[in-house]
């Protein structure tokens, strides 16, 4: 089942992607907080549903026994959000969508694995198309900035900053993920649902504190209502993650890249819902990664 877990989570955070661009905005310095904020209330509500529902007895010591591995997600959505200020429209960077190859180098190199030759071909098939895609996006950016096509602020094109923020998220997001892979793969330390609503309940704090930070700090105005695009993201965000814990406690070697390949499905659903156009190859690259998709799911069977 881990594969479909997998999956189903790569899709989920493809929309949450979609959304992520159609909500950010480069003119609001506080724009990251707000995302914060709404992920956070719906991981909350999500959290309190699901312990309710299934009879959950949550013990709160469980979000210090996880704290690790909440703080490096945390830590590194934070910054991608605050990223989006300086690579506009989210512009993905082959260096952020490489965390997942991170983890899976970390893995190999910390722990015993047997790989076999269609799961090796699989996750390289899939990294090198998750780069790949990553670098036709930029090319095709530079090109519509040197045509005049589309106008950017030059604060947002070039720079430390756009640089810094998507090394900075493929480093920390792979120590996550790397992390969490030892929690609940190789060591087993916490079970899925702790896990799970560790996580969400930290994360609901966080948003607390930055709800606190932005209206009684910086006075800045904040509607729940009027930031529904944010709102969508958190929803896909927050059930992309619902998935993601059982797919990590799995085959974390193998579905850290897999996940990562979110990437696609959201250049996929940008296609759909905000009529982007894709080049010859865009295309092939996503055959491509589905075809490596593919081809870890056949693994999976053997």
């Amino acid at each position: 089942m881990w594969f479909i877990f997998a999956l189903l989570t790569a899709m989920a955070w493809g929309g949450a992607d979609l959304f992520y661009k159609k909500g950010s905005d480069s003119s609001d310095r506080f724009s990251h907080i707000k995302i914060v904020i709404m992920v956070g209330l719906v991981m909350g509500v999500h959290a309190v549903s699901y312990m309710l529902l299934k009879g959950i007895a949550f013990d709160p010591a469980d979000m210090i026994r996880y704290l690790p591995v909440s703080a490096l997600y945390i830590l590194s959505m934070t910054i991608g959000y605050i990223g989006l200020r300086y690579i506009e429209l989210s512009i993905a960077s082959p260096v952020q969508n490489s965390s997942g190859a991170v983890t899976t180098i970390l893995l190999f190199l910390f722990f015993t694995h047997s790989l076999g030759a269609l799961e090796i071909i699989g996750i390289t098939i899939i990294t090198a198309g998750v780069v790949g895609i990553a670098i036709l996006e930029k090319r095709a950016e530079r090109a519509a900035l040197q045509t005049g096509a589309i106008q950017f602020d030059k604060k947002y094109q070039i720079g430390v900053m756009a640089i810094l923020f998507p090394i900075l998220y493929c480093l920390i997001d792979g120590l996550g993920t790397f992390a969490d892979a030892i929690y609940l793969d190789e060591w087993s330390l916490i079970g899925e649902d702790s896990a799970l609503l560790a996580y969400e309940f930290t994360f609901f704090l966080c948003a607390l504190a930055a709800w606190v930070y932005l209206r009684g700090i910086k006075k800045q105005p904040f509607n729940l209502f009027r930031e529904r695009v944010k709102g969508a993201a958190a929803v896909f965000e927050t059930i992309g993650q619902f998935f993601y814990v059982f797919a990590m406690s799995s085959n974390a070697i193998i579905a850290a890249p897999l996940i990562a390949s979110y990437s696609i499905f959201s250049i996929l659903l940008s296609r759909l819902f905000l009529r982007e156009r894709l080049s010859r190859g865009q295309y092939a690259l996503i055959v491509i990664v589905i075809l490596g998709i593919a081809l870890l799911g056949i693994a999976d069977e053997l």
